[in-house]
């Protein structure tokens, strides 16, 4: 058996978590956790070409990491 490589602070128990939740959820409730997300206004939703994909993934690590919000 291969060991799974996790995230900083994340395990096999985390994972197993999220995945229960969003197998055990309903559409209706899908529905409004994603509704919920959009009306976040402290979040931003947008479309980026796949190939900058890991660009931002980093930018967004990095802020992160720096302990502050936007």
């Amino acid at each position: 058996m291969t060991q799974s490589k996790f995230p900083p602070g994340w395990d096999e128990e985390r994972v197993s978590k999220v995945l229960a939740h969003y197998e055990e959820q309903t559409e209706e409730e899908a529905v409004a956790e994603d509704e919920a997300a959009f009306e976040d206004q402290s979040q931003a939703v947008m479309e980026v070409p796949k190939e900058l994909v890991p660009a931002v993934r980093e930018l967004i690590a990095k802020h992160g990491n720096r302990g502050t919000s936007a």
